[in-house]
């Protein structure tokens, strides 16, 4: 039995997985980052112990604790290098959760660990090379190669959210204009869905949201191109040729067996997926030669704990 630790900037969820990747218990508590990251790590801890009391077992039936950060993280030296949605720097983790549970703590980004666990358990299992792209507030990645997790040298590779595919004028919260993710997240079908109200409020999208332009969602902009409303259509398609690029670049670059899609955007499977593969297979720089099959991710919000519990 191993413990998974998601930890978000509003939550911390905390799971018991089994050798399987099951996930057997859990629980979570706010985050409340302001109270730093002593209260954290010990919240951290005092779930684990919960967990590990209810399931009627103990910390020596526990092989490891891996946790899932929103940030760089240094797992050999158990420190968060930087996670801004926490405010932390340099912070040694894993040295404090350590002073209440005696276990080995593994770290890893958030995105790289939903990854690992959508490699060996999910949409990419029996694969030998995966990158999962997570369609949500941004972009986040993670590139898993045989099994592992490729951090690269300084431990923050893979940020594809932020290669640049073109100048849409929309500055990303990098600081950078043309990120992947100001074209290819929640946020971009969001920003992109009041545009097109405020100039055709009759548009099906300001339906979907009651009227309230600050209520749209990316769900109200692809609900409303399911509908055939014009305004979204054009949204969504354009969206699907953006996020194409984007995953050609991946192909082009990293060859792997399979691109995986997760967030929120994924969930709308095939009427995403479809198009998307349509769009791929025509700006593919070699037509003739077999790539990386595209899917829907399998384990939704589970991913994150999942892919900490099985860090080493």
């Amino acid at each position: 039995m191993r413990i998974g630790v998601d930890l978000g900037g509003t939550n911390i969820a905390v799971g018991l997985v089994d050798e399987e990747g099951r996930i057997v218990a859990t629980d979570s508590r706010p985050t409340k980052p302001e109270r730093g990251y002593e209260a954290i790590a010990k919240d951290i801890a005092d779930i684990a112990f919960e967990l590990i009391k209810r399931s009627n077992l103990s910390v020596s039936d526990i092989k490891s604790m891996g946790i899932g950060v929103p940030g760089v993280a240094d797992s050999e030296k158990g420190i968060v290098i930087r996670a801004v949605n926490l405010f932390w720097t340099k912070v040694p983790l894993a040295k404090e959760i350590r002073k209440y549970i005696d276990l080995p703590i593994y770290m890893g980004n958030d995105a790289n660990v939903a990854a690992l666990a959508e490699a060996i358990f999910g949409a990419g299992k029996g694969s030998k090379s995966s990158i999962t792209l997570t369609l949500g507030t941004g972009v986040g990645s993670g590139f898993i190669l045989d099994g592992k997790i490729y951090n690269g040298a300084h431990h923050f590779a893979l940020e594809l959210g932020h290669i640049v595919i073109g100048d849409n004028g929309v500055r990303c919260n990098c600081g950078k204009i043309g990120c992947l993710e100001t074209y290819a997240s929640a946020t971009a079908l969001i920003r992109e869905g009041k545009k097109a109200v405020e100039k055709n409020p009759n548009s099906l999208i300001l339906k979907l949201a009651n009227g309230d332009i600050e209520s749209i969602t990316a769900k109200n902009v692809i609900d409303a191109a399911k509908q055939y409303d014009e305004q979204a259509m054009r949204i969504f398609n354009d969206y699907v040729k953006y996020l194409a690029v984007g995953i050609v670049n991946v192909i082009n670059m990293f060859d792997p067996e399979v691109i995986i899609l997760g967030g929120g955007v994924a969930n709308t499977g095939d009427f995403l997926i479809k198009p998307l593969k349509k769009e791929v297979a025509e700006n593919i720089l070699f037509k003739d030669l077999p790539y990386a099959d595209i899917r829907k991710a399998e384990l939704g919000n589970d991913a994150g704990i999942i892919g900490a519990a099985i860090l080493d």
